[in-house]
């Protein structure tokens, strides 16, 4: 078994499972499959008018927070007492602007809170109480029931609510143990989360909501793995000892990473003997039928990949990261590392500002003023707009349109908006309309090089 996982400081890197681990094989079994729960829809939020539609509230706002999932569908195995490959492990950063000319992001003096809504305990709901009642076996650590792991941070155990940590230019909770059951019993794979900024005092001086997401819902492997009278995961077990000759059956539970390396869990090598994701796409690369990506992955009543610019009907997985074949060899090559190593925005948007950020990855890449690339176009998988409201909550509540933060098409319907009288309409610190850059800049520069992406996204169309 892997013991002491919890030591590294690499499961940051959790943030595109959805599309690195094709074939997370342990996770719904034959008699716990989400079309059989209480499927529920998202609980609506109220939203404020648009921040740049009042400029009274506008020019009081001190502070704006941008907050975001690190993933855009993080996987969660319903059961942890046969075959784990994911346990319920959710990470939320938050960055914080201080309004002014230049605006300024800032964590000193401030402590910026977390909450899920109606979701105040995983313990006790279907049998996600087994992580816990396993958690020694199959991550070497003891822990409190409804406080989770922290592999970037082992000191610090968070739970459904509670303070982030500042970590440098953001806050963050990581390992926040949240199961898509809700506190009334209701299956959602998009929990949603709230957001309070506090300053010195305890004044509320920012606050949002974002998107939760946590999905147990993998279609495909009881169809596969499946005999009359058994749970899916023993199927899983016993067909890896017949093929492989390994005794996993009489060693649950068991933690696949504990022999193929997950760098998402904390194993940057190979392990003893391949990538996990490396033997999952290789393996389910060589039957026929091959699966689809949507076939392992949540993809019936969850979309994965929701971004609205971005997916289709099957995820548009392969797009971006290949066919199974591919994402296999790749990492048998040693040309790929897993949830290290993964497709760049500038592969497609090339030639524009700011969208190459050689090696590091899209959920760790900052552009435009020190902020985080999820700050204005949201999280991996699920970049603005997508068709679950909470994702687009952010958008909404500042600019009032469901898209990345400061993009003209806001209120420019037909266009990317022009620059030439931009100066005259939304410049300077009071200007005729206020658009989305109002709401971190007190005084707008005409001087369109300034601009996120330098503007560059507006040259393909500058007709009004």
């Amino acid at each position: 078994m892997l013991k002491k996982i919890v030591k590294s400081s690499s499961f940051v890197l959790f943030a595109l499972v959805v599309l690195v681990l094709a074939a997370c094989s342990a996770a719904a079994t034959s008699t716990t499959m989400p079309s059989q729960r209480n499927v529920v829809s998202t609980p609506s939020l109220e939203l404020p008018s648009p921040l740049i539609s009042t400029p009274d509230v506008l020019n009081n706002t001190g502070y704006m927070v941008f907050a975001w999932n690190d993933l855009g569908m993080h996987c969660a195995g319903p059961t942890y007492d046969t075959a784990v490959i994911l346990p319920p492990y959710n990470t939320i950063w938050a960055q914080v602007v201080k309004r002014g000319d230049p605006p300024q992001v800032v964590t000193e003096g401030l402590t910026v809170e977390y909450r899920i809504i109606n979701n105040t305990y995983s313990y006790g709901k279907e049998s996600f109480g087994q992580f816990w009642d396993n958690a020694i076996a199959l991550f070497g650590v003891n822990l409190v029931k409804d406080k989770g792991l922290n592999l970037h941070d082992p000191t610090i155990s968070n739970g459904l609510s509670g303070t982030m940590q500042t970590e440098g230019d953001h806050f963050v909770a990581d390992g926040i143990p949240v199961t898509p059951i809700d506190d009334s019993g209701g299956w959602n794979p998009y929990q949603i989360g709230e957001i309070t900024v506090n300053d010195k005092s305890g004044k509320v001086v920012a606050h949002t909501y974002l998107t939760i997401p946590v999905s147990d819902e993998f279609s495909a492997c009881g169809a596969c793995h499946e005999e009359e009278g058994k749970d899916t995961f023993q199927v899983i077990l016993e067909t890896h000892d017949r093929l492989s000759g390994t005794n996993l059956v009489d060693q649950k539970p068991v933690l696949c990473a504990s022999c193929h390396g997950d760098p998402g869990l904390g194993v940057p090598g190979p392990g003893r003997y391949n990538y996990l994701s490396e033997a999952m796409h290789g393996f389910h690369s060589e039957l026929s039928p091959t699966p689809m990506c949507y076939n392992c992955h949540p993809g019936v009543n969850t979309d994965c990949s929701r971004s609205i610019a971005h997916t289709t009907d099957d995820g548009n997985c392969t797009a971006c990261h290949g066919q199974l074949s591919d994402v296999a060899g790749s990492q048998r090559t040693g040309d790929r590392i897993p949830w290290v190593q993964e497709p760049k925005c500038a592969t497609c948007h090339e030639d524009v500002a700011q969208v190459d950020t050689g090696s590091t990855l899209y959920r760790n890449a900052t552009g435009h003023g020190g902020l985080y690339c999820a700050s204005c176009h949201g999280s991996p998988h699920a970049m603005v707009p997508t068709d679950v409201a909470s994702d687009n909550y952010q958008a909404m509540q500042y600019q009032g349109a469901a898209l990345p933060i400061g993009a003209c098409e806001s209120c420019h319907f037909n266009s990317k908006g022009g620059a030439g009288d931009f100066a005259a309409v939304h410049g300077g610190s009071n200007p005729e309309v206020a658009n989305a850059c109002a709401v971190c800049h007190t005084d707008v520069s005409g001087d369109t090089s300034q601009w996120p992406h330098a503007f560059e996204w507006a040259s393909r169309n500058t007709t009004n």
